[in-house]
This record gives structure tokens, C-alpha cells and sequence, in this order.
């Protein structure tokens, strides 16, 4: 996987070590969501069962394939279908 240097930074916070590299994969990969920002930037959601069931945001450059921020959302709320 290829990282920004934002995301090389930021994954240093003790809040963000917890964040397995699988898990962020699974979430690229396996999305319960995904959305298109206005700057182009794809944001991707999922479940992370091995760490209580919460939810985990990935944010990718317009590439869809370069990591740029992966943190545990705590605002995020499911749509209604």
C-alpha cells in the first residue's frame, strides 16, 4: 500500500498505532461505504469486529489507491435505506 506523508506522520499519534495495516486494507478493499469528497478524495467505512465492532474511516487520494488518513469515526452514523 502507498501512504502520504501526512499519513506517515499522523499514524505515529498513540491514538493511531492501533490501527492495524489489515484493517485499513480490509476497508479499501471490503467498504460498507464510500463517498467522493469535493476535493476528489475517496473516503471508505468499515466495521472492524476484532476492535469492538467500530468503525473505521480511510481517506484515499483521487489515485483510490494512496492512504492518506485512517482513524476510528466516532460521529459516523449509518443512512437510512
Amino acid at each position: 500500500m502507498k501512504y502520504t506523508q501526512y499519513f506517515l506522520y499522523v499514524s505515529e499519534r498513540s491514538d493511531r498505532k492501533i490501527i492495524k495495516e489489515k484493517w485499513i486494507k480490509q476497508v479499501v478493499e471490503n467498504p460498507m461505504r464510500e463517498e467522493i469528497q469535493t476535493d476528489g478524495r475517496i473516503r471508505k467505512w468499515g466495521k472492524i469486529e476484532e476492535y469492538g465492532g467500530r468503525i473505521l474511516r480511510v481517506v484515499l487520494l483521487e489515485d483510490g489507491e494512496t492512504i492518506h488518513n485512517a482513524f476510528f469515526d466516532r460521529s459516523f452514523k449509518e443512512k437510512d435505506s
